[in-house]
């Protein structure tokens, strides 16, 4: 297929740029992957929508203020945004600036804290802040790092409503945007019910934003991400199915760790990077029913639903929502893909 073959006209003002007043008060559209059929609901419906049979996966980790606003010695504004820890004191991290910054030159940053210019890694500089570690820095002047079609700047709010409820393990750089609709109200309510959980660790890139460069799908490099799959999640996996329960990943990432952790054919525990591209013909080995948000044109993620649920079944789907006025992407409305 081809990169063409996922993309569609979406209006702008359907691109949610706040969150709602509360997380569970999103809209829920909910489409049978057998079958096709739609139905609207709200997501507070969703819980109505599980069993005790069923294993909920969610992804625990955590966003970092990631972004840094910063200047050359010369005077150029220069914006950093980290993309993964290397360690306690260097990065991988996109800078943004007139003129690219060479090995060697120092940034200066708020509050008279500063980096300086190691090299680079294909598109990405590495970075070395020594003042003080990266995470206290980022914790003390970092900003949330909103996606790039949310137009407007972060505020107080996003530090606690761009982070899931159950955020455990830093490390990404953006939500996993399917948990957002949980509230620690829903989370008590699904305990009481004796809805299993579980949980992966996939720490989201920038470059879940990223549209695919490549017209051919085959020609598309992945970016890597890291992620873990804990021997407890797949204990809880094997256990669903011998009740002949489902297993739900609460999001595309949650999809993409319980995937890439079975790749054997089977699911086995264990940690490190994936560049898992799943486009339609993929055969999923681990997951069953799938909530999600929507997604942009021509993104990874886009095709990864439209390999879950079918191409036709999912640009159906993507026409109603946007006919119904559906929220789009990471503050938007979502979607419950199951049979």
């Amino acid at each position: 297929m081809k990169k063409s073959d996922f993309n569609y006209l979406l209006p702008d003002n359907l691109i949610a740029q706040k969150p709602l007043a509360e997380r569970d008060a999103s809209r829920l559209l909910c489409m049978n992957k057998n079958s096709g059929q739609i139905t609207d609901r709200q997501f507070t419906n969703f819980i109505d929508l599980i069993n005790d049979r069923d294993l909920l996966v969610f992804n625990d980790t955590k966003v970092i203020p990631a972004r840094l606003y910063g200047r050359k010695q010369s005077g150029g504004k220069i914006e950093i945004l980290i993309e993964r820890l290397l360690d306690d004191h260097r990065a991988l991290a996109h800078v943004k600036a007139s003129k690219s910054p060479k090995a060697g030159a120092l940034i200066e940053l708020d509050q008279d804290y500063h980096c300086t210019v190691q090299g680079r890694a294909d598109d990405l500089f590495i970075l070395e802040f020594t003042d003080i570690s990266l995470m206290k820095l980022l914790d003390l002047i970092g900003h949330i790092p909103l996606p790039p079609y949310i137009t407007r700047a972060d505020d107080v709010s996003d530090l606690t409503r761009y982070q899931t409820v159950f955020a455990k393990e830093a490390g990404a750089v953006a939500a996993p945007t399917a948990g957002l609709h949980f509230n620690d109200a829903l989370m008590a309510k699904i305990k009481a019910l004796n809805i299993q959980t579980a949980f992966v660790t996939l720490h989201v890139g920038s470059g879940t934003f990223q549209p695919v460069r490549a017209e051919n799908l085959a020609d598309h490099v992945m970016h890597k991400e890291y992620f873990a799959v804990p021997q407890a999640t797949v204990d809880a996996v094997e256990q669903t199915r011998e009740r002949g329960g489902r297993v739900i990943a609460i999001g595309t990432t949650a999809v993409r760790a319980l995937e890439s952790a079975s790749t054997s054919g089977q699911l086995i525990s264990g940690f490190g990077d994936t560049d898992l591209f799943i486009t339609p013909g993929y055969t999923f080995k681990s997951v069953d029913a799938l909530l999600t948000n929507f997604h942009l044109p021509e993104s990874t993620l886009l095709m990864l639903i439209s390999a879950f649920a079918g191409y036709d079944e999912i640009r159906n789907a993507y026409q109603h929502a946007i006919k119904e006025s559906y929220r789009f992407f990471s503050y938007g409305d979502a979607m419950f893909l199951s049979n």
